[in-house]
């Protein structure tokens, strides 16, 4: 058992000292959001990081979904995911859209497109898949859907950051791609969000939205939000982009140490990639199959006796919750994949800071019981 409990992640935060310089600046310059110095360059130098063209930054990645929503002007219906955290179809709501709910790809967990055509109604505009656990949605296959039928394509690429396919950054498709910077995520900037934009045109109306629709000081053009950025976050975001790279790499390691520990252990299987040329290891979903001597639920207590706290993500799916599940879309019996993943999915600990020790132990506690 370890002394300290291990939970599923950790923040990743640089040296304390390193941020104390930021911090100066912007006492020194008074400005502590609306667009400052800080909130430009984080803009400026993600584009570079994720060779992406255009970057607004958001408060966090729940108000940038909403937002751009609302910048491609989405009514009516949107196909989306169940097996992704509530945030998702949490946006479609507060926009008095419509989810409609398909299932997942067994391989994947990402919406699968073979799925996609059979829900779609005259009242569909677009499609909402998920990036599940960092790994790519088969883009080509619902892009051609979407251009079949006329739909836009907004991805919740909350997992994403730094993913790349054979083309480059998976950010570039769709019409926007949505990323958290939320403190559980692979570059965090405390809480925080962006909307990848394909051209400026697009960047201006999404900046005017999460501004409460200004254009200027006295021309309101949309029934805009406050989504900004501070100036704080952005700072801090300044400073983690300097340690990303190896952050990403420490967590390469514990996903390799994983893989080495558990590929032998009868009942548990490991998701696999998706096949992008460029991995951020933002979680580490494993499934617990029925030859495995213990259910999903008790192997998580037997962990958690252990002090180590796995999560299920992502369960219960978000058709099961309240508002959601008397939706005719929402019906287990549609969902067959889904439903099965949330009942065997476990995501163990991952984080750059967790030891060889831990990870050992961690496999140690899986391993013992399937013996």
């Amino acid at each position: 058992m370890s002394d300290k409990p291990i939970y599923v992640t950790q923040p990743t935060l640089p040296p304390l000292e390193e941020f104390i310089p930021y911090l100066q600046k912007i006492w020194d310059n008074k400005i502590l959001t609306n667009g400052g110095p800080f909130h430009q360059q984080l803009e400026k130098a993600l584009c570079d990081y994720l060779g992406v063209k255009h970057v607004a930054l958001f408060t966090n990645g729940t108000i940038a979904l909403a937002t751009a929503l609302q910048a491609l002007r989405v009514t009516g219906e949107v196909i989306t995911t169940p097996y992704s955290f509530v945030a998702t179809a949490h946006s479609l709501l507060w926009n008095g859209i419509k989810p409609v709910f398909v299932d997942v790809h067994p391989n994947t967990l990402n919406l699968d497109p073979a799925k996609i055509e059979a829900a779609i109604t005259p009242s569909t505009t677009a499609i909402m898949p998920v990036h599940c656990y960092g790994h790519p949605c088969d883009v080509q296959a619902i892009q051609k859907i979407a251009d079949n039928y006329n739909l836009k394509v907004i991805y919740d690429a909350a997992h994403a950051f730094g993913v790349k396919d054979e083309g480059g950054s998976v950010l570039r498709h769709g019409d926007l791609s949505v990323l958290s910077f939320h403190a559980t995520k692979v570059f965090n900037t405390f809480e925080g969000g962006a909307i990848i934009c394909p051209d400026a045109k697009t960047k201006l109306r999404i900046d005017q939205l999460k501004n409460f629709g200004f254009v200027d000081e006295t021309t309101v053009v949309a029934p805009g939000i406050n989504g900004k950025m501070s100036e704080i976050n952005a700072a801090f975001g300044m400073l983690q982009l300097r340690h990303v790279d190896a952050a990403l790499a420490q967590r390469r390691n514990v996903d390799t140490a994983y893989r080495k520990g558990l590929c032998a252990v009868p009942g548990i299987h490991c998701l696999q990639d998706a096949g992008e040329q460029v991995a951020n290891y933002s979680y580490f979903p494993l499934l617990v199959e029925d030859d495995y001597p213990l259910s999903r639920d008790a192997l998580y207590q037997k962990l958690k006796e252990n002090n180590i706290h796995a999560r299920r993500y992502f369960y219960p799916l978000i058709t099961d919750f309240p508002m959601y599940r008397g939706m005719p879309s929402a019906q287990r019996e549609n969902l067959p994949v889904a439903t099965a993943a949330a009942l065997k999915v476990l995501c163990l600990p991952i984080y750059p800071n967790l030891t060889l020790e831990h990870i050992n132990l961690i496999v140690q506690v899986i391993t013992k019981v399937s013996q």
